[in-house]
């Protein structure tokens, strides 16, 4: 059931009622403006993986700053960006199923869309899909570049697959999906660094194969907000997928650079609201919301501003907060933010965005793609 929006325009954040999304909106465009920054006048574009916003409005915001599209991870998500006015679409991932593939098919009625594949029956039902509708799907061919998740090996057995849809009437071979999502998280910029570096072997050697066999690829994709610059400087990949940079979250603030100081190319803009219901005991305080709320997958929520204070559990709906009490002291009904471990998973448990400056409401707008599993 689509919830009411949680404020109005003009309301200030201690009108919020919680728990809520709130975007911090100069923190959020910031960070827009600093990758738009430092992909200028490099050959990689930005296509922002709208897994973590699911959201057209801020989809047409990375657009209107130079972005290519938008890629996605489910046929639900491409539906609701494309239903929301958004062009060009990539699937970055395998879709199977026949109503799955009609619905994708269905789709380049409405967009430019592309989906990957790793395995020759992928290909196959794809075609009988595309032909249904009389379309044509341009497909892109994914390589396991150290991620061990999806992904036929790099060099032959990539090109073998790439012949395959280049000799198909109803596909177009569009290049490579090149993503190590493992590297995204290794916390010092050496071991992210040479992650990378074996990433980006494996796809040159592909691409030079494909390219003896006449094949080429028009995209190069991968690249996350943990490595992004590694993927531009190696000169492989032209497009890169990065979405968390537009929120930050707790988990990549660890991520440190080649000093060992945490990164700080990006500003945390995401955040929950939640309000003090309990305050049992001295040193104690328990939030009105819990893990149905904000995503512990990659750790426990920090509470902005409050290093001092730790959220030591969550259940379904209330989190445990841990504080010295001679040092401060909370009162029932007192609101604070919190820094999700993970924000992607996080936005998806909300229907909206409450777009904050200055203190004050200044917008509100749908998680569309909210829920968006199939």
């Amino acid at each position: 059931m689509l919830q009411t929006p949680p404020a109005l325009p003009g309301d200030a954040e201690d009108a919020i009622d919680t728990p809520a999304l709130l975007l911090d909106l100069d923190a959020f465009e910031a960070n827009l403006d600093t990758m738009a920054r430092l992909l200028a006048g490099t050959r990689a574009k930005l296509r922002p993986h709208a897994k973590t916003h699911k959201s057209a409005t801020v989809a047409r915001m990375q657009i209107a700053r130079g972005a290519v599209g938008q890629c996605v991870q489910k046929v639900g998500e491409a539906e609701a960006l494309a239903w929301g006015g958004i062009g060009d679409i990539l699937v970055s991932n395998e879709v199977v199923g026949p109503a799955k593939l009609r619905r994708l098919a269905g789709l380049t009625k409405l967009a430019h869309v592309a989906v990957c594949v790793d395995d020759a029956e992928q290909v196959w039902a794809l075609e009988q899909a595309a032909e249904a509708l009389g379309t044509r799907i341009e497909t892109l061919v994914e390589i396991d570049v150290g991620m061990g998740r999806c992904g036929v090996e790099p060099g032959p057995p990539a090109v073998a697959l790439a012949e395959r849809i280049a000799h198909s009437r109803h596909l177009g071979f569009a290049g490579l999906q090149a993503y190590h999502g493992r590297a995204q998280h290794k916390r010092s910029a050496e071991e992210r660094h040479a992650a990378i570096a074996a990433a980006a072997d494996a796809t040159r050697r592909t691409v030079e194969q494909l390219a003896q066999r006449g094949l080429h690829c028009r995209i190069v994709g991968g690249a996350g907000t943990g490595t992004f610059e590694e993927e531009v400087a190696s000169g492989i990949w032209n497009e890169i997928q990065a979405g968390s940079y537009a929120f930050m979250d707790a988990d990549y603030a660890r991520n440190l650079d080649a000093h060992g100081r945490p990164v700080s190319t990006f500003r945390h803009a995401l955040f929950v609201l939640a309000t003090v219901l309990s305050t049992p005991r001295p040193g104690v305080a328990v939030l009105d919301v819990g893990h149905k709320g904000v995503a512990v997958d990659c750790g426990p929520p920090l509470v902005w501003g409050m290093e001092d204070v730790r959220c030591v559990g969550c259940s379904d709906e209330h989190a445990t907060l841990h504080f010295d009490p001679g040092a401060r002291r909370f009162t029932v009904g007192e609101k604070l933010r919190l820094v999700p471990g993970h924000c992607d998973p996080t936005v998806d448990r909300y229907d909206w965005y409450v777009g904050l400056r200055g203190g004050r409401v200044e917008c509100t707008f749908p998680v569309d793609a909210r829920g968006a599993m199939r």
